[in-house]
């Protein structure tokens, strides 16, 4: 497991400092989306990994690697909405969106950690495409959970699955990365 914590730190850190550039281009704009708008936009860029994984190529030249990190951030992004609510305005500072962004990082890293130790790496033994379908479905059980408004009966709720979604968009920049 050492080794999959130091992967993991290498590829948060790409996906944070990309996140910390976009701020400074554009401040945290996405604090208006509400959190059914930053599913779907998680929804697009899974779907297009899909699309990339399916058809081999690409004709905007950018491959699966830059998608998984964007669901890495968005859900992150998720993480805070669900958290602070939707704002009308740009109302934290990039100071503090890197906060939380950190926050909501460490406690989904945690969760991986956690459930990695139960299940003994079996994500090493998985397809890349598998975390793409997993991240899919993932977002078909977010979009129910929101049009029921939230309410559950059994099942963990939309932050649950925003976690799962950027573990499993990890899994997949780690084996993009280092391979098997």
């Amino acid at each position: 497991m050492p080794e999959t914590e130091k992967q993991f730190e290498a590829l948060i850190s790409v996906c944070r400092e990309l996140y910390i550039q976009k701020l400074a281009d554009y401040g945290p704009s996405w604090r208006i989306m509400r959190p059914s708008s930053i599913t779907d936009q998680l929804f697009i860029k899974a779907n297009r990994i899909r699309s990339l994984e399916t058809k081999g190529v690409s004709r905007v030249g950018e491959g699966i690697r830059p998608e998984f990190i964007a669901i890495v951030n968005y859900g992150i992004i998720g993480l805070i909405q669900l958290a602070l609510g939707y704002a009308d305005t740009t109302d934290l500072t990039n100071e503090e969106a890197v906060t939380l962004y950190d926050k909501y990082m460490t406690e989904t890293k945690e969760l991986m950690y956690a459930k990695n130790h139960d299940y003994d790496e079996a994500w090493r033994s998985m397809r890349i495409s598998s975390y793409t379908d997993l991240i899919l479905m993932k977002l078909y059980r977010t979009k129910q959970i929101e049009d029921h408004h939230g309410q559950t009966l059994v099942s963990e709720g939309i932050g649950a699955n925003y976690m799962d979604m950027v573990n499993y968009a990890l899994f997949g920049l780690i084996k993009l990365e280092y391979g098997e």
